[in-house]
């Protein structure tokens, strides 16, 4: 197969020939369709994720067709149309029994802990746990575009940060998450600031329903009346993160969405204020499978295509990952591979 292939991590990306991989007992291989290029596959390539080994082919944002079944699995056959959250779980432990598969203590995540989705076919764990049928007419770049950043925006916006209708929201970077967080929050009856420094993330953050855009933090406390109720930060900065503290309302909710690689530095989170206001701070990990029919049903009457900016081939993928080393300059809008 050919799939996008790097020997050391920030090193060259090359598009090439690999094996086949072969399903596990419980697994399938998946013959992807479309999978898209998120700043979480940079970071695996730059050597920001300790789970990563070479050489690696990354990738976690993916739809496509079951090619290859594995003898224990039981819910999937050969043909099927799915896509799968980033984090696969197990399905026995205690966080998987008690319906946190996100943060299952044995995940398998597709392009971290294992081969990714840069490729025509991918082989994913615990098929049966994992897998989420895709509904007739759902096509698979607009699947794709769901992939990690959908999900965990929908997951960080409704779940972790509890929005209520008539809130002030802002979100802190307009990549793929931040737009699907402005999406998400202006969907749900919230009143949302978007912050970025690109004005073409802006333009679009506007599009899907920001009120108000910003290039920087302190428009926020003004534009708001004395600050956000919830702040995510899906930049994944040190200054993003601690600009979304400092800029909440007294007991205000902070989610951290970008990740925050010990490599990039320590956020100056302003704990006094967190303290003061009695701030709450969250984290969110993805999405569980079983979300899944609940957040396709609520995003069933947007306009999903609007998320992607760009398609593009197997053979673009390593020049699109390696533009976000400039995540600024980056193009508005989910870049997402086509395979099938």
């Amino acid at each position: 197969m050919r799939a996008v292939v790097f020997e050391r991590f920030g090193g060259p990306l090359e598009t090439r020939e690999v094996p086949d991989p072969e399903p596990s007992p419980d697994g399938v291989v998946l013959a992807v369709e479309a999978t898209g290029v998120c700043r979480s596959d940079w970071h695996a390539w730059r050597g920001h994720d300790s789970g990563v080994k070479l050489p690696h082919v990354p990738g976690h944002e993916m739809a496509g067709r079951v090619a290859a079944i594995g003898r224990r699995v039981r819910r999937w056959r050969e043909g099927d149309r799915v896509t799968v959250p980033f984090v696969c779980a197990c399905g026995t432990c205690p966080r998987c029994a008690s319906g946190q598969q996100q943060i299952c203590d044995d995940q398998f995540q597709p392009g971290f802990t294992g081969w990714g989705s840069f490729a025509q076919f991918v082989a994913l764990e615990h098929a049966d746990v994992n897998l989420v049928a895709l509904p007739d007419g759902f096509d698979a770049v607009t699947a794709a575009a769901l992939g990690c950043r959908f999900g965990t925006a929908y997951r960080a916006v409704l779940r972790q940060g509890g929005l209520a209708a008539g809130e002030w929201v802002a979100v802190f970077g307009c990549g793929g998450a931040g737009l699907s967080a402005v999406l998400i929050a202006a969907a749900a009856g919230a009143r949302v600031v978007a912050v970025d420094l690109s004005p073409d993330a802006l333009a679009l953050a506007k599009e899907l329903g920001a009120q108000v855009t910003a290039g920087s933090a302190e428009a926020v406390r003004d534009v708001t009346g004395g600050g956000a109720h919830l702040s995510l930060d899906c930049a994944g900065l040190p200054e993003t993160c601690a600009a979304s503290v400092s800029n909440l309302r007294k007991h205000g909710r902070h989610v951290q969405v970008g990740l925050l690689p010990p490599g990039q530095g320590t956020p100056p989170i302003p704990m006094h204020r967190v303290i003061a206001d009695e701030l709450r701070i969250l984290g969110s990990h993805g999405i569980q499978a079983h979300e899944y029919p609940d957040m396709l049903e609520f995003a069933s009457g947007m306009d999903l295509a609007r998320l992607v900016g760009r398609r593009i081939g197997l053979e673009d993928a390593p020049q699109a990952l390696a533009e976000l080393d400039e995540p600024v300059a980056a193009r508005a809008g989910v870049t997402v591979v086509e395979l099938g």
